[in-house]
């Protein structure tokens, strides 16, 4: 792993300065560092996902201990560094692209890496890294709305802003309670290993940040239906989170506006349609989405 030395001798050859545009914040800290890898357990035949590689070096250090990491970084000359940095890293794999192709679907060149390193290794698919502030709630997002015929995110390993983390955690009637909150609760776990200063990143942002931890439960998993639903459910529902359920349906599109007597759902989900939709438990966001799927679906 680099020292904040190091990295600014890194980025001085090569006649650049962290991007502020692109939030760009240096994890420095190598004690952390180790705690963030170690937090998550990652073993021989496990394929990391890294969103934000910067320099290479937590790449480096996940290079050590995964099957397969899949790098990916969306500034062209750390990009480079981070090439020639992990050049004999084997295991490799760093994709200079921006990792979500759209808001919601995530790099098809990414997505077709994890896919090729899962089947080959056959282990789990983590994200661990230092996410840039920029992308990290998207692309949590989205792997965990991920369906059939794409990766599964088995867990998630993260340093966030600090605002962030407290959705991922958030409780129902929560300020934070949020998609983020109500999509890991349902298919999983989340919580906060430690929170950051400022201090340990290069350069110091303005907010404090926190590292949390994310584990996908099988379980949880089996009981939804259609995951693509229950994401387009709290989409809807929480995008008008301060008005009443009865009208939040009215705003309805997509796959959801063929779904009809939204009364009869609320009814045979045991939901009141008064109540507002940060009120709801991610138990209630399945039983609500499994019943528009066999409403779509007779």
């Amino acid at each position: 792993m680099q020292t904040k030395q190091q990295i600014e001798k890194l980025l001085a050859l090569a006649g650049v300065s962290p991007n502020k545009r692109l939030g760009q914040h240096f994890l420095i800290d190598l004690n952390l560092m180790q705690l963030l890898r170690d937090s998550a357990h990652i073993h021989a035949k496990d394929i990391v996902l890294e969103v934000g590689c910067g320099t290479g070096s937590f790449t480096e250090a996940l290079s050590k201990v995964a099957g397969f990491v899949v790098a990916v970084e969306y500034d062209p000359v750390l990009a480079r560094i981070a090439a020639q940095q992990l050049d004999e890293a084997w295991n490799v794999r760093v994709i200079h692209a921006d990792v979500l192709q759209s808001k919601n679907r995530i790099n098809d060149e990414v997505v077709g890496a994890l896919r090729q390193a899962v089947a080959e290794y056959g282990g789990k698919m983590l994200l661990v890294a230092n996410l840039p502030y920029g992308v990290g709630s998207a692309l949590m997002v989205d792997l965990l709305a991920a369906g059939a015929g794409d990766v599964a995110c088995d867990a998630m390993y993260v340093t966030v802003q600090g605002e962030v983390a407290d959705r991922l955690v958030a409780a129902p009637g929560n300020k934070d309670y949020g998609i983020l909150s109500i999509l890991m609760a349902a298919t999983g776990k989340a919580q906060i290993i430690r929170k950051l200063k400022p201090s340990v990143f290069w350069p110091r942002p303005q907010v404090d940040s926190a590292m949390v931890a994310y584990q996908r439960q099988k379980k949880k998993v089996e009981r939804i239906k259609d995951i693509a639903i229950l994401k387009e459910v709290v989409s809807l529902l929480m995008g008008h989170r301060r008005k009443m359920l009865k009208a939040c349906v009215k705003f309805a599109d997509g796959r959801l506006a063929e779904v009809h007597h939204w009364g009869d759902i609320f009814d045979r989900a045991f939901v009141d349609p008064h109540n507002r939709p940060e009120q709801l438990s991610a138990e209630n966001y399945i039983s609500i989405a499994n019943l528009c799927h066999e409403a779509l679906n007779p």
